[in-house]
């Protein structure tokens, strides 16, 4: 459930920010399949991605982080 919540908010803050999922993946020095087991909840990301992810978006760990009444 929380790889699932991460996954949307990093999936749709990427496509908020115009990368596409290869162009974000390469920019995290991570593989695609890596990114999109994150954005489909198949795969929780550590602390370490998260403040990779939101370092290349722009934005902090709070923005990104899913909200606590997110379903």
């Amino acid at each position: 459930m929380e790889a699932e919540k991460w996954g949307r908010r990093i999936r749709a803050f990427r496509k908020l920010k115009g990368y596409t999922q290869e162009g974000f993946a390469k920019d995290l020095g991570v593989s695609v399949s890596v990114l999109g087991e994150v954005e489909r909840g198949n795969r929780l990301p550590s602390e370490s991605f998260i403040q990779d992810v939101a370092s290349a978006l722009n934005l902090t760990v709070e923005e990104l982080a899913p909200q606590e009444n997110e379903k």
